[in-house]
């Protein structure tokens, strides 16, 4: 399945988290590229020193945050009673791709997944 990493998928991959690693690898092998969203990524980044968060990375599609966005994050935000804005992109990118999310955060992001009207998959990290 191609997924949507969120921002604890990025910080697992940071920690060199093997089973992430591993299935990381197996979506590439298979030619399944994974997404990330550029503000999950801002929320992860933190220094230069990051070798393996950008390793990882260069495997990843990075979706980015447009201004047409925000109209439709502030909208899901509303609909499912959220602040978090990255968590809302990260799960409206995942419904347009009709991939699952891998996330540390379920709880969070489920409410999310239910207001957006369709099946969005979260995975567990």
């Amino acid at each position: 399945m191609t997924v949507v990493y969120d921002a604890g998928a990025l910080v697992a991959a940071d920690r060199s988290e093997r089973d992430l690693w591993a299935d990381h690898r197996a979506r590439l092998e298979l030619g399944v590229v994974p997404v990330t969203t550029a503000p999950v990524v801002a929320q992860v980044s933190r220094s230069d020193r990051q070798a393996q968060l950008r390793r990882f990375l260069r495997g990843c599609d990075v979706a980015p945050f447009r201004a047409e966005d925000a109209h439709d994050v502030g909208a899901l935000a509303g609909k499912a009673a959220v602040n978090d804005v990255v968590d809302v992109h990260v799960v409206l990118v995942a419904y347009r791709r009709r991939f699952g999310v891998v996330t540390s955060d379920a709880g969070d992001l489920g409410p999310i997944a239910d207001a957006v009207g369709a099946k969005v998959p979260l995975l567990p990290v």
